[in-house]
């Protein structure tokens, strides 16, 4: 039976939509590996990740008890580094250049990570390194004007001593200064993982795309086990 030309253009037509609506889905099937592809963060060696200024521990290290307060007075403990991956800068409030310059950075690192899976459970923390002049009330009209999710913490200088040397991050009061003295301490930043174990630190100052790079790959290859 000899079809009428309306009807072979009909079939013509649809033939025609249903190879642009396949071509159209393969494209978008590219484009959505291509992005997922372009989104995976890059595996780097220890070599590597050591060059771009973060050292990673071959075997995390556990850390010591200690008690501490946040800037909301809640106690800070060794669970509360459990259950995601934190960043902790040791500084105190009165520090005139490293520590806003720091703490402004990770403010930036954070905003990075905007849209990535890395964004979900990565908080930053401030310790004092001057917990007596920085109370509780100071640290909270402080660190969240960075970042409204940071945290400060604060607590007896023993306790935050020996919890920053647990961490490889000394300090110490500089001599001499009177009441407006300054502390020497470290502008690194540590990386505790998330059984609140310490995992590795990135070498300051901070270098953010290099930052960037180093975090996601050293979450990419971390196993909870």
């Amino acid at each position: 039976m000899t079809q009428s030309p309306s009807t072979l253009q009909a079939k013509q037509k649809r033939g025609i939509a249903l190879t642009v609506l396949g071509l159209l889905i393969f494209i978008a099937i590219s484009i959505g590996g291509f992005v997922n592809k372009v989104n995976q963060p890059r595996v780097l060696t220890p070599s590597e990740l050591k060059i771009n200024r973060a050292f990673l521990f071959e075997k995390p290290r556990m850390l010591p008890e200690f008690a501490l307060t946040d800037h909301l007075g809640q106690p800070f403990t060794p669970t509360s580094l459990e259950g995601g991956w934190t960043l902790i800068f040791f500084g105190f409030t009165y520090c005139p250049d490293v520590c806003p310059t720091t703490m402004a950075q990770l403010a930036t690192f954070m905003e990075s990570l905007a849209g990535l899976p890395e964004a979900e459970d990565t908080r930053v923390i401030m310790v004092s390194v001057d917990p007596a002049r920085d109370s509780v009330e100071k640290l909270a009209a402080y660190v969240p004007y960075f970042n409204p999710d940071f945290v400060g913490v604060t607590g007896e200088f023993l306790e935050v001593h020996r919890f920053a040397t647990s961490l490889n991050t000394p300090f110490r009061k500089v001599p001499g200064q009177g009441e407006d003295y300054l502390i020497d301490h470290s502008a690194n930043v540590v990386l505790i993982n998330p059984r609140g174990d310490f995992h590795a630190f990135f070498k300051g100052p901070l270098d953010l795309p290099k930052m960037k790079l180093t975090y996601r790959s050293i979450r990419a290859v971390w196993e909870w086990d």
